[in-house]
C-alpha cells in the first residue's frame, strides 16, 4: 500500500530508507520544540509575553505534525514544516509593538495577525500567484536559491558546532574552541558522516548523529530530564486569537511582513530541497500547488492552536541527503512530532545541544552547493543576480531577504540587455513590489 501511494519503487527508495530520512530530518529540526516556547513566552527585555510555554509546545507539535502530514499525503514531497525561525522573533516584536500601542490583548491580537496572514497565503495559492512567481524564475535563479540555502545551513552548522564565533569584523574562526567537548562532538559527527558517505554506507548522517550523541554523553554535555512527560499548560492558547483589532492600520504592516516572509521562505525551501532530491520535472516542482496549500493551511492551524507562522524547513535537505524522496519521509516526521509530546524530555536531551546535529547541516550544505554548476556563469544577467542570492541568503541570515536581492537585480539586467519577454515583465512587477515593500514597510518596522 505504501509503495503504491507514495510510489516508492518509482522513486527508487524503500520504506526503511524513507523512515530513516524522516528521523534525520526530525532530529535536525527538533530544536524548534524547545526554542519556540522559550522565544514566544518571553519578550526581548525578559518580560513574559503572556503566552504559556507549555501551550506553545503543544501548539508547535500539533501544527507541525498537521502541516507536515499534509505535505506528505497531498504534495508527496519529503519536506517537513514547523514554526519558522525568524518569523517567531518577529512575532515577539509584534507583541511588544502592540503592547506599546496600548492593545488590550497583544499576544492574542498577534495570533490573529498570523491567522489572517495564513488566510492570505491560502488566497494567493488558490489564485495561482505563488506558482506564477516560481515559474517566472530562470534555471540559474532556482539553482542560486539552492546554493544560497546550502551556504546558509552550512553556516548555521558551523556556528552550532562552535567553529565560528561573533567578531567585530563579522565572524571569525573560534580557535580557542578546538580543545573543547563541543568541538569533539562536532568533529566526531562530521568525520564519521563523511567517511561513511565516501564509502557509500546507507544512513551515514544518522550514524554520525548517533556517534556525536555518544561523545556528548560521555563528555557530560547532555542534560537528561527523564524520558516520558507531557508539557504542563497553565493558560491555553488554542483558539485564543483575536480578530477585533487585526483589521486596523496599526496591524496592516505586520500582516504584510508575515506574508512576504512566508511566501519567499517557502518558495526558497521548495526549490532548494526538490532540486537537491532531483524531484523537479523540466525545472518544475511536482504538485507545487498542493505543497503551498499544505504550507498555508499549516500557518492557519498554527495560529489557531497558538503558535507563530508555520513554514517549510530547510533542514528537510538533511533527510533528502539521507535518501528521502517521497511523502513518506514527511509523514514519518509528522508522527515523530506527535510522539515528541509524551517523550519531550528525551527529545530535549538531544535537541537542545546543537553540536550533535551541526555536522549534518554542514554536510547537507556542501551537497547542495553542487547546484552551482547549473548557473549560467557566462551570462552576466543570470550570474550576477544568482551570486547576489547566494551571498545574500547567509549574510542576511534570511532566505526571503537574500532571494529578494537577486529578484530585484535580475529584471533590471534583463531590461538593460533589451529582453522584454513574459518572464521579464512578471519579474519586473515582482521587483517593484519588493522595492515598495522594503521602502514603505520594512524600513519603518
Amino acid at each position: 500500500m505504501l509503495n503504491r501511494f507514495f510510489r516508492l519503487q518509482e522513486n527508487q527508495t524503500t520504506v526503511p530508507r524513507e523512515v530513516s530520512a524522516g528521523l534525520v530530518t526530525f532530529l535536525t529540526m527538533a530544536y524548534i520544540l524547545f526554542v519556540q516556547p522559550a522565544v514566544l513566552s518571553t519578550d526581548f527585555s525578559g518580560e513574559p509575553t503572556g503566552l504559556d510555554p507549555g501551550a506553545v509546545l503543544l501548539a508547535t507539535c500539533l501544527a507541525s505534525a498537521f502541516a507536515t502530514f499534509l505535505m506528505g499525503v497531498l504534495a508527496k514531497l519529503p519536506i517537513a514544516l514547523a514554526p519558522g525561525m525568524g518569523q517567531n522573533f518577529f512575532f515577539v516584536a509584534v507583541v511588544m509593538a502592540l503592547t506599546a500601542q496600548g492593545f488590550d490583548s497583544p499576544w492574542q491580537t498577534a495570533l490573529g495577525i498570523v491567522f489572517v496572514a495564513g488566510l492570505i497565503f491560502l488566497l494567493l495559492t488558490f489564485v495561482g500567484l505563488r506558482e506564477a512567481i516560481l515559474h517566472s524564475l530562470s534555471p540559474s535563479l532556482r539553482s542560486a536559491v539552492a546554493v544560497g540555502i546550502g551556504m546558509f545551513i552550512a553556516f548555521i552548522g558551523l556556528k552550532n558546532g562552535g567553529l565560528i564565533s561573533d567578531a567585530p569584523a563579522l565572524v571569525a574562526l573560534n580557535a580557542g574552541h578546538f580543545r573543547s567537548i563541543d568541538a569533539a562532538v562536532f568533529w566526531t559527527g562530521l568525520i564519521v558522516t563523511l567517511i561513511l558517505m565516501a564509502r557509500q554506507v546507507p544512513g551515514a548522517i544518522l550514524v554520525g548523529i548517533v556517534c556525536a550523541t555518544v561523545v556528548a554523553s560521555a563528555g557530560g554535555k547532555l542534560q537528561y530530564h527523564g524520558i516520558v512527560d507531557f508539557p504542563t499548560i497553565n493558560e491555553p492558547a488554542a483558539f485564543a486569537f483575536r480578530l477585533q483589532d487585526v483589521f486596523s492600520m496599526a496591524c496592516l504592516p505586520f500582516i504584510v511582513v508575515f506574508v512576504f516572509m512566508d511566501v519567499f521562505d517557502t518558495m526558497g525551501t521548495l526549490v532548494g530541497v526538490t532540486q537537491q532530491a532531483n524531484l523537479q520535472q523540466d525545472g518544475n516542482i511536482p504538485r507545487l500547488r498542493e505543497a503551498m496549500l499544505s504550507d498555508s493551511l499549516g500557518t492557519v492551524a498554527g495560529a489557531a492552536l497558538g503558535t507563530s507562522t508555520v513554514t517549510s524547513y530547510i533542514e528537510s535537505a538533511a533527510g533528502v541527503q539521507q535518501g528521502g524522496r517521497t511523502g513518506l519521509t514527511a509523514v514519518t516526521v509528522a508522527v515523530l512530532f506527535l510522539l515528541a509530546l509524551p517523550f519531550s524530555p528525551l527529545i530535549m536531551t538531544i535537541g537542545t545541544y546543537p553540536p550533535i546535529t551541526a555536522p549534518a547541516l554542514v554536510v547537507v550544505g556542501a551537497m547542495m552547493f553542487r547546484n552551482a554548476g547549473s548557473i549560467e556563469w557566462s551570462d552576466e544577467t543570470e550570474s550576477i543576480p544568482a551570486f547576489l542570492i547566494i551571498l545574500g541568503i547567509p549574510l542576511f541570515f534570511s532566505i526571503a531577504d537574500g532571494m529578494a536581492l537577486g529578484f530585484v537585480v535580475w529584471p533590471l539586467l534583463k531590461l538593460a540587455r533589451g529582453q522584454f519577454d513574459g518572464a521579464t515583465r512578471r519579474m519586473c512587477v515582482l521587483a517593484a513590489a519588493i522595492v515598495i515593500y522594503f521602502l514603505a514597510i520594512r524600513m519603518h518596522m
